[in-house]
């Protein structure tokens, strides 16, 4: 298992098409997984408080450097050891986002109720 650097996530784009996965020498748990299509993302193992193993991934490669997807994962790590579920909280968190058909409601509600909403393109 090598340290996970931009060395080796680029080394990886060009490895024949499969699903790898390279596991962090420095970081039990951490890992960047590269799909047959080229797409790249880091990633976390963790235990539920249930025991059971789940993968979070988190970050595109370009986005975070490696380093910086160590540290994040470490927090991610530290989250799980005190009983929380990064998952499922990302999960969460994007249920109570607002979509755009509830955008568009809204927006009609208020021009309907008389708001002067201007539109400008």
């Amino acid at each position: 298992m090598p340290k996970l650097t931009k060395r080796c996530i680029d080394a990886l784009r060009n490895a024949p098409g499969r699903n790898l996965f390279i596991w962090d020498s420095e970081l039990r748990g951490f890992a960047v997984r590269m799909k047959p299509s080229g797409s790249a993302s880091f990633l976390v193992r963790y235990r539920t408080p249930q025991g059971r193993s789940l993968r979070h991934a988190f970050a595109k490669p370009g986005t975070l450097t490696p380093d910086e997807a160590r540290a994040k994962a470490r927090r991610l790590h530290a989250e799980a050891g005190d009983g929380g579920v990064p998952s499922v909280e990302r999960d969460k968190a994007r249920n109570k986002a607002l979509t755009v058909a509830e955008l568009c409601d809204r927006t009609l509600e208020a021009a309907r109720a008389g708001s002067s909403l201007l539109i400008r393109s």
